[in-house]
């Protein structure tokens, strides 16, 4: 039960819109559109029985002044009338019942309220059918002269009212709108929400992106005016470490310099001296990569590049030293890099191969599926 309520909510979130814009656009249809079809039924629960009652009221007109007409008008004349009425009102009164007429008793609760309400004025001795043809709806209702019962039947002009399809256009007309409403005011957010998204992955890969604009809503603003403020903190910080970091270098190169000269006076065997500028020069170089590491690699450019010319120079720049190492080399094609990052990275695990290895030195290349692999 657990995994297909889970698969059930994976599909759900498949299916529903991914982006902001999209589901409140949905969102907003849908409410819409419920809250209409309530408001429709709603409507139509408190308009159903004052309808019903204008109904009968129209009923019983008609039927007493039918009733009057046949009572005031000569009987030879009375068929005349009949037809006067069925021809001009559209009132059909017949003396009894067509043979083989289908009518039953209403069974919707409008024509319901209807007949007790006609009933109600009539008499309760009133008879009323229902009788449903391809053509509509009749309403059958009796009425008696002088003991002689009558029927008269209503079309269903007189007895029902055409369903409102104007109020379809109108609310479909707010629907769009609504819907164009809610376009407008998520566009607006989703604008600087994307500003925001495009200048967090430009910090991320470090890049200091230009400010924000701080318009639109008071949230928006916010949230604009914070990134904005994050971003003047970090350029801030900066500013600090690029100070810290010149007072660094040059608050250590200058006794290595003085290192340098006292060396050089020193009367010491000349291996002796050699292992001292060694080391001094290994502390030096230390001071590049940590210095270098700090900045961020802020003064290396991509470019495209050969690694196995990095890996080459490198090899060459120890050989004069004394320090010799075994190449292995793959044909590799051009690769965007920092060069320079490269170099002291390679640098550094040669310095590190060189302390703690203790044997020789193997750098080997090559490409392995999509990926080219330096091994030291």
């Amino acid at each position: 039960m657990a995994n297909s309520a889970t698969s059930a909510r994976q599909l759900l979130a498949e299916l529903l819109p991914q982006s902001l814009l999209a589901r409140t656009v949905l969102l907003i249809a849908l409410l819409l559109t419920v809250s209409q079809f309530a408001w429709f039924q709603i409507l139509r629960m408190f308009e159903r029985e004052p309808r019903a009652r204008q109904v009968a009221v129209q009923v019983v007109s008609t039927v007493n002044l039918t009733r009057a007409a046949l009572l005031t008008a000569e009987p030879s004349k009375r068929r005349e009338l009949l037809l006067d009425l069925s021809e001009r009102e559209g009132v059909r009164v017949y003396t009894d019942m067509p043979d083989g007429m289908a009518a039953t008793p209403p069974d919707s609760e409008f024509l319901q309220l209807t007949v007790n309400a006609v009933r109600a004025e009539l008499g309760a001795e009133t008879r009323v059918l229902m009788q449903r043809t391809d053509e509509g709806t009749t309403l059958w209702v009796s009425f008696s002269i002088e003991g002689d019962e009558y029927w008269i039947a209503l079309s269903r002009a007189r007895t029902e009212r055409a369903f409102p399809t104007q109020w379809l256009s109108w609310s479909a007309l707010v629907l769009l709108f609504s819907i164009l409403g809610a376009y407008l005011i998520v566009s607006r957010i989703n604008r600087p929400l994307r500003q925001l998204t495009d200048a967090a992955v430009r910090i991320g890969k470090g890049e200091l992106p230009p400010a924000l604009a701080e318009t639109g809503p008071n949230e928006i603003r916010a949230v604009s005016r914070g990134f904005n403020q994050m971003t003047d903190d970090l350029k801030r910080l900066d500013a600090d470490r690029a100070l810290l970091l010149a007072g660094v270098s040059h608050d250590l190169r200058t006794p290595l310099s003085r290192l340098r000269l006292e060396l050089e006076m020193l009367k010491e065997s000349e291996s002796l001296k050699a292992g001292m500028a060694q080391d001094i020069d290994e502390i030096d170089a230390i001071i590049d990569q940590f210095l270098a590491f700090a900045r961020g690699d802020a003064e290396s450019t991509e470019a495209t590049a050969d690694l196995n010319a990095i890996v080459r120079a490198v090899r060459e720049r120890y050989a004069r030293i004394g320090k010799t190492m075994v190449l292995d080399l793959a044909d590799l094609p051009p690769l965007a890099l920092k060069p320079l990052a490269i170099q002291r990275l390679l640098v550094n695990l040669v310095e590190n191969a060189l302390r703690h290895g203790g044997g020789r030195i193997e750098i080997r290349s090559g490409v392995d599926r999509e990926k080219v692999i330096l091994r030291v």
